[in-house]
């Protein structure tokens, strides 16, 4: 019988020695690796200790136990089980980036705000995009409300502008905040659904929360899904202060508007989306800051005072309404630009902390309750997040700007007063001492009333502004709306939770109401739901809240993607494309093969994506350039077909050379009957995209899409 020889016996024997001398490492299976030893700094321990094998644990033999002694693995192990902080609760899922704000005239007669002081004067910025209610894990697609949060590094202390992309928020008081956060999450029982809200309990709480109702026509509108975060507003939301040297108060309301104007996805291209690259917010953000596209948004505000404040039709302190651009212009007061993304995610972007209470002298707060409540709430989320007091002496938190103070010890303390005396007053003279004239002083607005858990009147009128909102928009972001609140009520299986929602649509418009309840199938429709201030018609239109409206007419940021072959056109591929970098866009090759093509004149182009990798979601228009040699090929390839008919589906631009037409027509499209599918090189490759600046052709819409018209329903 022939003896069995282990796996560890046949294997070559090495000794130290030999491993140390022929700069040799095993690997796990046994094979040997090259040390690169002086291109490379030595691997060392925490504790800065030079470590010899990063690859074996220190063990008793080939194939014996591991032992106790094995400081690294020991290190190694305990620290990898200790990465992970709490995720935060709401706002998990988020990308950062540094840039600068960039004044641009003083402010003075305003604020005494440092940064606003001097014309040009540029104050490092720190900003974090998020989803709210997904997990860190979830998609960037989700429809859901995006965090805007700006840090300000001044020279007088952090400024923290904790925004959204919506300037109004579900809720009057922030006592109810935990209600609406634990509504909108996944539900307890079963864990999901996951970052998105189209379940009984989100629809329950907001059925029987009115207040909500202006902010539901927001998040069921486009702002919800946007293209990119280089294309979405953000705001302030609240109503701050304004207050100067003379401690003169202003009020006033932020806003950031984005350089390169407004645009969102349509919802069947942001699952096709979410499918083909969950992290498509993130990538384009990346890529735009890595190839010197810096984002660009304008800090503009609305600048009132108390007779302004007396008379508008709404309490500016109600956080559930907006002061409309039409009644107060914003007047824009700055530049902020993102150019330089993290070092490491992780240290920055995850371990970041905003918080509402960070304000330099100069500006301060109202008494909007949601503001006073945020106030109170963000330094309890960052102690339990980053695990003691000292968060701020993290880099990506701490002032850079000169500070001090006699805050001392505490979990994780890099840094101490110095000296015996660590308290204030002291006879001494050492340490820092408070300053009267340089040091932050709250407005001395005079307050009065009964202590009492109340809603003021002012704050009644829930659908008003919602029907503003609605009757602001473009026939088919109105569509957009009604689709997305019959999509979010068919995943409700309580039929009582529709039909609450449904008599608070009727209050905001009938036709909309009419179109959601056909939609759903009801069979009558339910009374207006009860409202404590009757809606008002007179509010007039808003074109400022519609985004096709203030759409960017111009292709500039965005993205075409080409679908070549071999035997393309190099003349005509190299003037699209010479095109497309003339408007400040991009563009990304996709092919059969990701390996690439032969040109018409025999050089080779590498693709940016495989037909299977590359579909048409992932860009804002295409270019189908496809020689007669390969279009029967392609023709039969479903991911091509997929590729134009999602296109067509999402109302996008489509340019097309004649060898072209038999994989349009595969897909169904007729290209002599829709202005938005383009012959190439037609009036040339500088037309198309000049065309392309409108984004969309909206008029498409309903012949691809079905069950637009309202039926009233008796």
């Amino acid at each position: 019988m022939a003896k069995k020889t282990s796996a560890a016996s046949q294997a070559p024997k090495v000794t130290t020695a030999t491993i140390h001398d022929q700069k040799l490492l095993r690997g796990a299976g046994g094979e040997l690796h090259q040390i690169a030893e002086g291109k490379a700094p030595v691997l060392t321990t925490a504790q800065g200790g030079p470590v010899a094998d990063d690859q074996n644990s220190l063990r008793v033999g080939p194939r014996g136990p591991l032992v106790v002694d094995d400081f690294h693995f020991r290190e190694k192990i305990f620290h990898f089980d200790h990465e992970r902080i709490p995720e935060r609760v709401v706002h998990a899922r988020g990308y950062g980036a540094h840039g600068y704000f960039e004044t641009y005239e003083s402010l003075a007669a305003y604020t005494k705000a440092d940064l606003f002081q001097r014309r040009g004067q540029k104050t490092p910025a720190f900003v974090r995009f998020s989803t709210v209610a997904g997990n860190k894990g979830s998609a960037d697609l989700a429809r859901d409300v995006r965090g805007f949060a700006v840090k300000l590094y001044t020279q007088e202390g952090n400024w923290d502008l904790v925004g959204n992309n919506i300037p109004v928020f579900f809720i009057q008081d922030a006592i109810k905040f935990p209600d609406l956060i634990h509504a909108a999450k996944q539900e307890p029982d079963r864990a999901f659904p996951q970052a998105q809200t189209a379940h009984d309990n989100f629809w329950d709480f907001i059925s029987l929360t009115p207040e909500s109702m202006n902010m539901i026509m927001w998040i069921m509108s486009d702002r919800t899904i946007p293209r990119s975060l280089r294309f979405m507003e953000g705001f302030g939301v609240h109503t701050f202060r304004l207050v100067n040297a003379k401690d003169e108060s202003t009020f006033v309301k932020f806003h950031w508007k984005p350089k390169l104007g407004l645009q969102s996805v349509a919802w069947n291209e942001a699952v096709k989306i979410n499918g083909a690259d969950p992290d498509f917010h993130r990538r384009d953000l990346w890529h735009a800051i890595q190839s010197g596209n810096f984002p660009e948004w304008e800090l503009q505000v609305q600048l009132f005072d108390q007779k302004f404040a007396d008379n508008f039709d709404f309490d500016v302190l109600d956080p559930t309404k907006i002061i409309p651009e039409e009644i107060l212009p914003p007047q824009p007061i700055g530049r902020l630009v993102l150019d330089r993304m993290p070092d490491n995610f992780f240290a920055e972007t995850e371990q970041v902390a905003f918080m509402t209470q960070n304000v330099p002298p100069g500006i301060d707060f109202s008494n909007d309750p949601l503001l006073q409540g945020r106030n109170f709430s963000y330094l309890d989320t960052q102690l339990k997040r980053l695990g003691g007091p000292n968060f701020t002496h993290l880099p990506i938190n701490a002032p850079k700007c000169p500070f001090a103070h006699f805050q001392q010890d505490g979990h994780m303390a890099m840094r101490n007063p110095t000296g015996r005396v660590n308290y204030e007053p002291n006879s001494s003279g050492e340490g820092p001492r408070e300053s009267p004239t340089r040091g932050y002083r709250h407005f001395p607005a005079e307050e009065q009333g009964t202590k009492a858990r109340l809603r003021p009147e002012s704050f009644a009128d829930h659908y008003s502004q919602a029907r503003q909102f609605y009757i602001s928009q473009t026939a088919p972001e109105q569509r957009h709306i009604a689709s997305a609140l019959t999509f979010e009520l068919s995943k409700v299986e309580t039929p009582a939770i529709r039909e609450r929602m449904v008599s608070h649509l009727l209050n905001i418009d009938e036709t909309l109401a009419n179109t959601v309840a056909q939609k759903l199938g009801f069979r009558a429709m339910p009374k207006p739901a009860d409202a404590a201030v009757p809606t008002r018609q007179d509010l007039a239109p808003s074109p400022a809240l519609s985004i096709v409206e203030r759409g960017p007419k111009r292709f500039e940021g965005r993205k075409l993607g080409i679908l070549i072959t071999d035997g393309v056109d190099i003349k005509l591929l190299k003037g699209l494309t010479a095109a497309i970098t003339g408007e400040k866009a991009v563009f990304e090759l996709i092919a059969p093969k990701v390996g690439g093509v032969k040109a018409s004149d025999g050089t080779w182009i590498q693709a940016h994506h495989m037909i299977d990798g590359g579909p048409s979601v992932l860009f804002d228009a295409v270019a189908l350039l496809i020689s007669a040699d390969a279009i029967a090929d392609i023709v039969n390839e479903a991911a091509a077909r997929d590729f134009i008919a999602d296109a067509f589906q999402h109302c996008k631009f489509i340019g097309y050379d004649q060898s072209a037409i038999p994989l349009l027509e595969k897909a169904g499209i007729d290209s002599e009957r829709d202005e938005g599918v383009l012959p190439l090189p037609g009036d040339g490759p500088s037309a198309f995209v000049s065309e392309l600046g409108k984004l969309r052709i909206w008029d498409r819409e309903p012949s691809v899409k079905l069950g637009n018209a309202p039926v009233p329903i008796r």
